[in-house]
């Protein structure tokens, strides 16, 4: 017959520092990972907007997208991207959709904003070193003043 004994007072604290150092260690880890998943959130945003904006750039050039002489033939918004234009050689102009939903920049906390106002946006006639907003948008970048774990600030991604 074996005897039941309960832990000892030197037992229960050495469990409890081993779990204390557990935690000490795990929450940096899971911080970090957090921070990766968010990072790889955005790069993958900003290619599928940036591959959006380049395709209606295309449309526009081969005559599927009307616009004026003296525009860039990039669209007025990001919304233009998935609401989508009407196509000028279609005979029933039908839409040309470039995204199916405009993703946010992950690295805005504030949820209450619409997707197109978590990005910054640079027209075509803006310089790369201080991009503005304009006619259009040439570019996005995200409004974030956090730095990546590559050093580069987000908002130069």
């Amino acid at each position: 017959m074996t005897k039941n004994r309960g832990f000892t007072f030197i037992e229960l604290m050495m469990t409890l520092a081993i779990m204390g150092v557990l935690a000490f260690v795990a929450v940096p880890m899971m911080e970090l990972t957090i921070q990766r998943e968010k990072e790889k959130e955005l790069r993958i945003a900003l290619m599928k907007i940036r591959e959006a904006l380049d395709a209606y750039k295309k449309a526009t050039e081969q005559g599927q997208i009307a616009w004026r002489m003296g525009e860039s033939g990039y669209p007025k918004n990001l919304l233009d991207l998935v609401e989508g234009v009407s196509d000028m050689k279609s005979l029933t102009r039908q839409k040309i959709y470039f995204l199916r939903r405009l993703p946010r920049d992950p690295m805005n906390p504030d949820h209450i904003l619409k997707p197109e106002d978590t990005w910054g946006k640079r027209s075509y006639r803006s310089p790369p070193d201080r991009p503005e907003e304009g006619e259009d948008v040439f570019d996005v970048f995200s409004l974030s003043s956090g730095v990546g774990l590559n050093g580069q600030p987000y908002r130069e991604w």
